[in-house]
């Protein structure tokens, strides 16, 4: 792993993790999050866990390239997806815009991963 890819998996966990935590606990604003997309709480307790697990995967992954790659890909379909309901729900692209930026980043990273071995 280089300084990139160590920097780069703090940063998106710094990213994920809370905003997973925050998610599972149900904080008022992803409440309101969730119900402005449709969702229901459980459904987004679930998102979640899959962002913390994408977090602590991308940490696993500074030891295991393969973990690494595999929770920026996750990590990546999610955002990916989450920019699709945003879009789909109506929103304007910039509030599906961070989502894109973060399914960029993973995917970035997982390819730098992959190439320096």
């Amino acid at each position: 792993m280089t300084t990139v890819h160590t920097t780069i998996a703090v940063a998106l966990s710094l990213v994920f993790l809370p905003l997973g935590l925050a998610k599972i606990t149900a904080v008022p604003f992803m409440r309101q999050a969730a119900a402005h997309l449709g969702m229901s709480p459980g459904l987004y307790r679930v998102i979640g866990a899959l962002e913390v697990a994408g977090a602590a995967g991308l940490l696993f992954g500074l030891a295991s390239t393969p973990l690494g790659v595999a929770a920026a890909a996750g990590l990546a379909v999610l955002m990916v997806a989450a920019a699709v309901v945003h879009l789909r729900h109506g929103d304007p692209p910039v509030r599906a815009l961070p989502a894109a930026v973060l399914a960029l980043t993973a995917v970035a990273y997982a390819g730098a991963a992959i190439a320096t071995g």
